[in-house]
């Protein structure tokens, strides 16, 4: 099953002299259950492909369907509670809230859509993720990597449709870098879920399932799941 899909998806910043365009006519497809690594250098338009997906910034032209709705036909606050519910996030710089312990952390974008948590789920995630001790503690009793294993436990958590990883390493060393990346590989093949990852990383691209290549906004290579 097709959970991600674009079609024609281009975004222009500024207008006349200054006009740039960031992505050209992007069209990628991502499975139920797929790591995938969106690769390009600084400027190639990952980021700004990757907020499209995420449905933070609207497109100049082009759709985005995440399992099977569309997403920029909904207005802004329906698109927040369907980010909210769909998608989940994993940034570079943990995006942790500093005086909610660990717990805490990782179910409150659960209950800030009125829900309750699935306790079971939660204790599940946790426990693969190797933070059960660490529940209670508040991030800045963290180190980077288990700050970034928190920020992965609260994506999973919501069990959102897909998740998006903005260089989920970015801050971190090489080595705990590899074991964030396992851990989110490992973490997301138990859950059966979706990833899709930015990086300019080569090295961490080649832990996803399938690479997909931008050049000066256009995706170049792996597109399509079956290229």
């Amino acid at each position: 099953m097709t959970v991600l899909k674009t079609e024609g998806l281009t975004k222009i910043y500024g207008s006349g002299q200054s006009e740039v365009t960031a992505l050209d006519n992007a069209n990628l497809k991502v499975e139920q259950g797929e790591f995938a690594a969106i690769i390009g250098t600084s400027g190639s338009g990952k980021s700004t492909l990757l907020h499209m997906l995420g449905g933070l910034d609207r497109p100049t032209s082009g759709k985005v369907f995440v399992d099977g709705k569309e997403i920029f036909t909904l207005k802004d606050e329906a698109l927040t509670i369907f980010r909210r519910r769909k998608i989940g996030f994993v940034f570079q710089s943990f995006n942790l809230v500093p005086t909610l312990n660990v717990y805490e952390n990782i179910v409150f974008p659960i209950q800030l859509d009125g829900s309750e948590p699935d306790e079971a789920f939660v204790k599940e995630v946790i426990d693969a993720l190797g933070i059960g001790k660490m529940t209670s503690r508040l991030p800045n009793q963290l180190s980077g990597g288990q700050q970034q294993r928190v920020a992965i436990a609260r994506a999973l958590a919501a069990k959102p449709a897909i998740i998006l990883a903005d260089e989920p390493t970015g801050n971190l060393d090489s080595k705990t870098s590899q074991d964030v990346l396992s851990l989110l590989k490992v973490t997301g093949k138990k859950f059966s879920q979706t990833i899709v990852m930015i990086t300019h990383n080569e090295a961490i691209a080649q832990m996803a399932d399938r690479i997909i290549r931008i050049e000066d906004g256009h995706i170049t290579i792996g597109g399509e799941n079956n290229d």
